[in-house]
Formats: structure tokens, sequence, C-alpha cells
């Protein structure tokens, strides 16, 4: 256990090495990098994804994955904006429907992979689709608006951002700050972290010690689910408008994240904190790579070679 911790460690500290780097890199390379606005940028692109990954954390750590978080995200938000637009709902009312709905569908992932025993890549491809096709219906295949700062309504947006003597404030960091603090503490310091682990590095062995395999392992994509409905929020708040069949490419961004900061691609290993960090490169590389004459295809491009580095290292450390 020693050996695991301080390899987490070593991969987080890395992982920071990284961040400072790429800032130094893009702040020489671009002088209009480094404005105020372009770190308010960096962080609303990154609430929504640093979210979703420290939700699928727990699959990936079992050795599972869920690729529905994704297109989950934006169906949530769709069904919250629905309620608020279509049914006169409170705003309050839309938001927790966002975060019990997301919870739903990982639970059912969970049963999906746990009880039924299906591979988690088909089973959370099979809701991925499935959230795709409600959102759309939900919506119309119009979009969702759902009320801007401007309005009394939009007060949920201040959990992430407001502004004062005109300037945008982020004060959602503070808030991703606590839950991954919180969610570390349920990862290494609680039983559902302890078994998350147990299954992913032998569900067999798990099995035997007398543990309810089944349970955790729902537990896991349960999480999951939760932390997609609250990515969800995060999605409505930083956006005004919520459109059906956008999402897809969400869910990847954020298992990037998550292996780039150290969690197992083939489970046993992982940290929240390693997580977040890998987000932050992420985002950094969404960001920063357009101030250096790089779009969107370059962008795609880099980030798969990035993500085969970190599963690259994470082989040849297991095989060590």
């Amino acid at each position: 256990m020693a050996n695991k911790k301080s390899l987490l460690k070593g991969r987080e500290a890395m992982v920071v090495g990284i961040i400072i780097a790429m800032v130094a890199v893009f702040s020489i390379l671009s002088p209009t990098f480094r404005t105020y606005t372009t770190f308010v940028s960096i962080l609303d692109c990154s609430y929504y994804v640093a979210l979703m990954a420290i939700g699928v954390t727990f699959p990936l750590i079992t050795g599972g994955v869920d690729l529905s978080i994704g297109t989950g995200l934006i169906c949530y938000a769709l069904f919250g904006g629905y309620l608020i637009v279509h049914k006169g709902m409170p705003v309050g009312i839309a938001l927790v429907a966002c975060v019990i709905v997301g919870t739903l569908i990982g639970l059912l992932n969970g049963f999906l992979v746990a009880v039924m025993d299906l591979p988690p890549f088909l089973a959370t491809l099979c809701t991925c689709m499935i959230n795709r096709g409600l959102g759309s219906l939900l919506s119309g295949g119009f979009g969702v608006s759902w009320p801007s700062a401007l309005e009394p309504a939009g007060w949920f947006r201040s959990i992430f951002r407001f502004k004062a003597g005109g300037q945008v404030i982020p004060v959602g960091i503070a808030l991703i700050v606590v839950l991954v603090i919180i969610m570390s503490f349920v990862l290494n310091h609680t039983k559902i972290g302890r078994y998350t682990f147990a299954i992913g590095s032998n569900k067999e062995a798990t099995k035997l010690a007398g543990v309810n395999v089944k349970f955790y392992h729902i537990a896991a994509y349960t999480i999951c689910g939760f932390f997609a409905g609250l990515a969800a929020i995060a999605y409505s708040a930083t956006y005004v408008t919520i459109y059906p069949g956008s999402g897809a490419g969400f869910e990847m961004d954020a298992i990037a994240g998550a292996i780039v900061g150290g969690v197992s691609a083939s489970g046993g290993i992982g940290s929240i904190i390693g997580a977040f960090l890998g987000v932050i490169v992420i985002s950094l590389m969404k960001v920063g790579l357009p101030f250096i004459g790089l779009q969107a295809n370059w962008q795609q491009i880099i980030t798969g070679l990035v993500l085969i580095g970190a599963i690259l290292i994470d082989v040849v450390k297991k095989k060590k």
C-alpha cells in the first residue's frame, strides 16, 4: 500500500509540473494568453469536466468505464430546462431533478455491469445512446434555455461565477476543490473507496473475502451518475442554451483527464486529486492551443497523444 501511495503522489507531482510547463509555454508564445479572461475561460470549461472526472474515477478504478456521462450531462440539463420552460417548475426543483435522473442512470449502469454482468463499455454505450435520444425527445429537437444571470431565476449561475465591479469572479473553483477533498476522503478512508480499489485489483479475491462485490460495484457507477447530474448543473450555469445532440466527446475529456492524472485504465489505482489535475491539463490544452494557432483538429490529435503517453506510463509502471 505504501508503494501505491508514493506512486500516486509522484504522478500527481508530475502532472503539476506539466501544468506549470504548459502555462509557461503558452505565456511565452502568446502574451495575450496571460490575461484574467483566459484564466476564467479555463475554469469555465473545467467545472463540468472536473465533476464528470471525479465521478468516472470510481468506475475506472473498478476496471470499468462509463461512456454515458457526456450525453447524460446534456440529457439531464435538457430535462431540467424542460421542467422550467414547459412545466413552469422552479429552478431549484430542476436542479434537483438533474441530479436525481443522473443518479438513476448511474444506478442502471451499475445494475447492468454488476448484476447482469454486461461489459462496462457496451452497457454504458447503450445508456449513452438512450441519453442522447431521450434528450432530443424532451426538447423536441430544439435548444432549451435556462434563465440568464440577469433574471431572478438565474441565481443558480452565481454558484459558479458572478460579476462584482464589472469583473467576473470564478467562485465555482472553490466548490470543485471542496468536492475533490470530500471525494478523496470517500475514496481513501471509507468502505466504498477501499472496496472500489479491491474490485479493480482483484474482483474474485474480493468476492471470496466475503465482500458484497455487486453492491459496491453498483455504488461506483451510482456515484458516477450523481456527479454527471452535478456536471449538468455546472454546464447549465455556464452556458445559456443547451442543444440536443451535443455532449458527445465530453466523456472522453473527463476520462482522459482522469487517466492523465494517474487513474489506471486497467483498474486498481487512482486518486481524485490526480483526476482533477488531469482535467486542468485537458482544459489548458483546449483554451491554450488556439492562442498559438492550433485549432480544434490539432487539439484532438494532441489530446490523443497525451492520453497514449499517460497509458504507456501506466503500463510500464505496472510491468515493473
